[in-house]
Parts: structure tokens; C-alpha cells; sequence
């Protein structure tokens, strides 16, 4: 049980805290969310990607609103549950705010049924989380289809560019490989600030949450995994290596790591799920300033990185994303309502050596998937190829993150 007092006192400690907060550069999501209706709003996204700032740029937007901000994930309210939520009506009673701020709500058990509850007293509810669950099948499933979700990334590079006043070039861009996006690491960048980023995500996000005992194999996973993203893996064949007794524990791991938003894994494509789920899977990581902090690899491998900003660059678009491998690798399959929209192959430096390969794996793809247009990002170079009715654009990825949408 939580003291009425001590969730009173957290609400307004963490409204002046967010008060004093800047509203930093507006976030290319914020003009989404403008609206709020009989819908919650559920941002989620990995820790210290801007979320709470996101929240002070709609809280602009909405003149003459009464707002109650509450963050869960802090000590005092360890431990809150779906009885305390009646505490927390009489401060919402008392306070009369018609929009209600949930920060790490999932972190209660049943939160679902409270949110359903405010929606149905004509409340406007926000809720963000560094949980990808929330965005879950069961989610909507619990709530009715009464939500709206949304994802928040590390800074894109087109925000980089406005956060540092640069344009888009070359420079900019292998800057931005080096640093990532993570908006309070492009202020001091301070590699000890991700460190202890990337120890928080795996402690609180995954060890306390899950109840994990081997701390140590977690974090030689996490450690392996960033260290080898644009790779492909098994569980199977990563559990000898690193010391990990059962395949079922990798693939748990793999799961939470996911849900973390500090991995994620590409899918080779199939019209099989079986298929999708037997055959290796790509390993790409949240942000590029991370790997560099966290990774032991002892290769700069700037093409990896390059795959890397792409994918995080896709993923921001799409939520159907694999890689095709038929007599030929294409690097993404982009997929809306099942459709493929776009087909990408990325190669740090297009050269003679390398040329028929990159092609002739797009064209593999674009001949499967009948889809006449694609694109090979390179970090520099520029070209157009054509081959019977098949058109490739081959486009510096400094134009392509900026001007392709």
C-alpha cells in the first residue's frame, strides 16, 4: 500500500522537476500526436530517448488544459497496485485535471483496467513506457481497441542535424555514426553517460523485471549482441560460446532485449512464419553512439554501422521489416498491410569488386517481389542502374535519410 500523502508528494516533486525541464528540439512525433479523444496515447520507446520531453512539447500545444504527471518508476512507488489507484482518484478529484500523464505505468500490474476506467470518465490519458509490450496485441486486446500507439526513437539523423545546426553532408553524417542520437549524450557526450544507460536498460528494464538470476550471461549476451550488429544468429548457436545452459533461455533473453528496445532482431523473409522463425536473424542495435561505447569489437566495420542507421532509419517507418536471401542478399524488405514498399540494399562503398554482388541481390528481390524500383545507400556514392525494366537509384545515405520518405 502507498500512502495518499507519498503519491501526492511524487506528483508535485516531478511536476516542478518536469516544469524546470527544457523543452529541447521538437521531435518530428510531437506533430502526430496533437489530438487527444477517447483514445489513450501510448508512447513507448527505450530510456532517456526524449520521452518526457515529448510530453512538455504537447503540453504546449494544450492551452487552457489542467494536467497531472506521474512517473512510477521511482522508489516511493515501488510496489503501487490496482488498489492504490483508489488513492490516486482522490488527488485527481481534489487536483480536477482533465488530461492525465502516466509515465512507466505498465510497471503496474493491471493498469490496463484503471486506463479503461479514466477513458470512460471523459479523461485524456497519455501513457509512455521504455517497454514495447505496451504496443503488444494484448494491449489492445485489454483496452478495447481504445488506443493509439506510438514509438519514439533515439534522435533521427535529420534531428541530429537540427539539434547541431549542420547540414546534411558527408561530415555530418560520419559525426552522426559516431554519436547516435540520444539527446542528452549530444549535449556533453559523456561515454560513461551511455555505460550506465545501457547497465540501467539491462538492470531495471530486464533483471528486475523478469526476475533474471544469471546477470552475468545477460550482460555477455547484450555485450556479444552489440558487438556484432548486421550479423545473423541462432539462439542455438550462441548458447555453447557464451556459457548459456538452454536454447529457451537465449530466446527469453533474446525477447526481453527486444522489448528493452536496446536489440532488435530482423527476420529473414518468408511466406512461412515457421520459416521466419527457424532461419537466422539479423542483428542491428538502438543507436550507433551506444555501440561505439559498448561494443568489443576490435574492427571499426563501418558498413555494419552503416546497415545499422539504416534499419533504425526503416524501422521508424515501418513495423513489417526483413531481409530477402534467395541466390542473393537484399538487406531490407519493407512491408505495409503486407505489401512490399520498399526494397534496400546498403553498401558502405559501391566498387567494381563489389558491384555485381550488391546488384544482383536487389534484383533477385525486386524480380520476387515484382516490385520494379529499389535502392542500394551507400555512405558517398551516387548512381542510377538499369537493367531490363528494373531501375536502381543509388543514393549517398546523408540524401537518402533526409529527402526519402
Amino acid at each position: 500500500m502507498i500512502l495518499e500523502s507519498t503519491i501526492e508528494y511524487m506528483i508535485a516533486k516531478q511536476k516542478l522537476r518536469l516544469t524546470l525541464k527544457d523543452l529541447g528540439l521538437e521531435r518530428e512525433l510531437v506533430p502526430a500526436t496533437k489530438s487527444l479523444s477517447s483514445h489513450a496515447l501510448v508512447i513507448s520507446g527505450v530510456r532517456r530517448c526524449g520521452k518526457s520531453t515529448v510530453l512538455l512539447q504537447m503540453l504546449k500545444r494544450m492551452d487552457n488544459e489542467v494536467v497531472l504527471f506521474l512517473n512510477f518508476d521511482t522508489p516511493q512507488l515501488y510496489g503501487f497496485s490496482l488498489l492504490d489507484f483508489s488513492r490516486l482518484d482522490n488527488i485527481i478529484d481534489n487536483q480536477g485535471p482533465t488530461i492525465l500523464f502516466f509515465d512507466e505505468l505498465q510497471l503496474v500490474e493491471g493498469w490496463e483496467m484503471y486506463v479503461r476506467q479514466k477513458l470512460d470518465e471523459g479523461f485524456k490519458v497519455v501513457i509512455t513506457g521504455s517497454n514495447a509490450s505496451m504496443l503488444s496485441k494484448e494491449l489492445g486486446t485489454r483496452l478495447t481497441g481504445r488506443h493509439i500507439s506510438q514509438e519514439l526513437f533515439p534522435f533521427s539523423y535529420r534531428e541530429f542535424l537540427n539539434f547541431r545546426g549542420l547540414a546534411a553532408t558527408k561530415e555530418s553524417l560520419k559525426t552522426y555514426l559516431q554519436t547516435g542520437g540520444f539527446p542528452e549524450f549530444l549535449e556533453n557526450e559523456d561515454e560513461e553517460q551511455l555505460a550506465t544507460l545501457f547497465e540501467d536498460v539491462l538492470n531495471r528494464d530486464i533483471v528486475a523485471r523478469y526476475g533474471i538470476k544469471d546477470v552475468k550471461s545477460l550482460h555477455r549476451l547484450a555485450l556479444y549482441l552489440f558487438s556484432n550488429i548486421g550479423n545473423r544468429i541462432t539462439a542455438t548457436k550462441l548458447k555453447q560460446p557464451l556459457s548459456i545452459k538452454a536454447t529457451t533461455t537465449v530466446l527469453s533473453w533474446f525477447s526481453h532485449l527486444e522489448l528493452s528496445y536496446l536489440i532488435s532482431f530482423l527476420p529473414m523473409f518468408s511466406y512461412s512464419s515457421k520459416a521466419q522463425l527457424i532461419n537466422p536473424r539479423k542483428i542491428y542495435a538502438i543507436d550507433l553512439g551506444m555501440v561505439n561505447v559498448i561494443s568489443n569489437s576490435i574492427t571499426e566495420d563501418l558498413g555494419r554501422k552503416l546497415e545499422n542507421l539504416i534499419f533504425l532509419h526503416l524501422r521508424r517507418k515501418y513495423t513489417e521489416l526483413f531481409y530477402f536471401d534467395d541466390k542473393g542478399e537484399c538487406d531490407f524488405v519493407a512491408m505495409q498491410n503486407s505489401q512490399v514498399v520498399e526494397l534496400v540494399q546498403v553498401c558502405y562503398e559501391l566498387t567494381p569488386d563489389n558491384l555485381k554482388k550488391e546488384k544482383n541481390g536487389l534484383l533477385q528481390a525486386m524480380r520476387f517481389f515484382n516490385l520494379f524500383k529499389a535502392t542500394i545507400v551507400t555512405f558517398s556514392n551516387s548512381d542510377s542502374i538499369k537493367e531490363d525494366q528494373y531501375e536502381i537509384m543509388v543514393v549517398p545515405a546523408y540524401q537518402y535519410l533526409t529527402q526519402y520518405n
